[in-house]
């Protein structure tokens, strides 16, 4: 049980500090710290012992040494009931408390264009070290690494002593910090070539989540779950989920609002999308928010009942009423207007949650789960393929059909393989997807678009691996298509698309997704 006498402190991020500091000054603690804390510090009125001034060793390498140094860590490691301990370090030597955070390495990392060289400067070598110690003598020293920590430690310090059972969950949490720490670094140093550049896949990863709430199941009742997040959160996506009213979300709402949000993230206008058990129900852009709504529900109002609606606008009052005509599990927007919010609250148990996102995924690796193993890959990036896409066929398609086209095969990358998505005016008229067969879903995407289909574009998210499914297409009146292209049987596709007279893009790029 640490009884806390002296403390060091040590901090780049100074989030609360003097708040502690003073507190501690206030129950007789004596400060040391390092350069710019100690700085700090002293703006507050307190007095501060610097680290130089304890070691008698001035900082060394533009401030890289500070705080290693036998003094510091004899001080923070010695057992205070080992006698040889505590006269080898001297009770002037003892150092009871050490409150230190890192330097920001991860989000340095994350800043577009950083180069190696200013990664590595964001390396933390004292203050990692410093936590570590403290953390390995947790029955003697307490240690803090986050500002949400400096609280219940102030409070415990003032009752006295800090419990064993507050002073060993900071130790976990030091080490955690640590660990996550160096496989931030691990990561970034392993994923780049000895010029500086991005050089594949990592020969080793790891990631660190926390627990950011207990689920009341899993998929099914009978299956525990919990949502987890990055530790260090995120600056977007499910880092900024807020929910607004409604019953808790579950684990399948978790799945359909990624679904939802990763499909938003293509289109730049104003854009609805409605996701049912991960599919894709619906899916429009428009002028406005309940224009596009009222477009992608049109899509197959069937499947749309009980299932989550996303925009990629704020929501708004006309947008809500709408929207309280129908049972939805979940509505998920950047934001709800003041108005909105009002209608949207007459449906106490619907779910209405905000998230941020930025104008496109970033770019960044996605895992999954196997029995027994894990698979990585780049994340699939928005966009980038349809700017690509060549026409193959003697048809050159018109602007409208090419706008139509493009927004298709957006929707297609998005729709479960083997997918194929209709549309007509910025809005999908069919979708059929998860079919073992492409023909499969290209009659299902038929099924459900009926007389709609006539006129209207297809896109696919693979090659046509026979001309069947292209001419089934032109029996119903598609004009277009657009496909990855790449099939064996590429001639006879396009032969087919000449013969009936389609036109038909090819864009090189296939976009399955399992």
């Amino acid at each position: 049980m640490p009884t806390i006498k002296r403390a060091l402190l040590s901090c780049h991020d100074k989030t609360g500090l003097d708040v502690l500091a003073k507190g501690l000054a206030a129950r007789g603690v004596e400060l040391l710290a390092s350069g710019g804390t100690a700085e700090f510090l002293r703006r507050q009125g307190l007095t501060v012992r610097s680290v130089e001034d304890f070691t008698g060793v001035g900082e060394q390498l533009d401030g890289r040494v500070k705080t290693l140094h036998p003094k510091i860590h004899g001080g923070i490691l010695a057992r205070r009931d080992d006698p040889s301990h505590v006269a080898s370090v001297g009770a002037q030597g003892l150092i009871d408390l050490v409150v230190v955070n890192l330097y920001p390495f991860e989000t340095t990392i994350q800043r577009p264009g950083v180069s190696v060289a200013a990664a590595i400067e964001q390396i933390d070598i004292g203050g990692v070290a410093l936590l570590r110690a403290a953390a390995k003598n947790f029955a003697h020293v307490a240690v803090a690494c986050r500002p949400e920590q400096y609280a219940p430690l102030l409070e415990a310090i003032q009752r006295g002593a800090v419990p064993e059972a507050l002073a060993r969950q900071l130790a976990t949490e030091a080490f955690a910090l640590t660990s996550r720490y160096d496989t931030w670094i691990a990561s970034y140093l392993g994923g780049q070539a000895a010029d500086g550049q991005p050089d594949g896949l990592p020969g080793t990863a790891s990631v660190t989540v926390h627990k950011r709430q207990a689920l009341r199941y899993g998929e099914n009742p009978h299956q525990q779950g919990a949502w987890y997040a990055p530790e260090g959160g995120s600056p977007w996506g499910f880092g900024t989920l807020s929910q607004l009213q409604g019953k808790e979300l579950s684990y399948n709402n978790l799945l359909d609002i990624d679904a939802a949000v990763r499909v938003l993230l293509e289109y730049a206008d104003p854009a609805c999308v409605i996701i049912k058990h991960n599919s894709q129900c619906g899916l429009a852009v428009a002028a406005a928010p309940r224009e596009a709504y009222d477009l992608a529900y049109a899509c197959d109002a069937e499947s749309a009942f009980g299932g989550i609606v996303g925009f990629n606008r704020p929501v708004d009052a006309e947008t809500a009423e709408q929207l309280t005509g129908t049972f939805l599990e979940v509505i998920v927007a950047p934001s709800v207007e003041a108005g909105a919010a009002a209608k949207l609250k007459r449906k106490a148990n619907l779910r209405v949650v905000t998230l941020a996102w930025p104008g496109g995924a970033p770019a960044g690796l996605e895992w999954r789960q196997l029995l027994g193993g894990w698979v990585l890959q780049e994340r699939d990036r928005p966009g980038a393929a349809s700017e690509r896409a060549t026409v193959v066929t003697k048809r050159q398609p018109t602007e409208p059909e090419r706008r139509d086209l493009m927004f298709a095969w957006c929707a297609a990358k998005h729709a479960q393989s083997n997918g194929i998505v209709l549309a007509s005016g910025q809005a999908t008229v069919g979708i059929g997807q998860g079919q073992p067969s492409r023909v499969g879903s290209v009659r299902l995407a038929l099924e459900k678009a009926g007389a709609r289909a006539r006129q209207a574009v297809a896109a696919s998210d693979g090659f046509f691996p026979f001309p069947d499914g292209v001419q089934l297409l032109a029996r119903a009146g598609v004009t277009a298509v657009i496909q990855p292209g790449g099939s064996i049987r590429d001639a006879e596709v396009v032969a087919t698309a000449d013969a009936a007279g389609m036109a038909m893009l090819v864009t090189g790029t296939r976009h399955f997704r399992h």
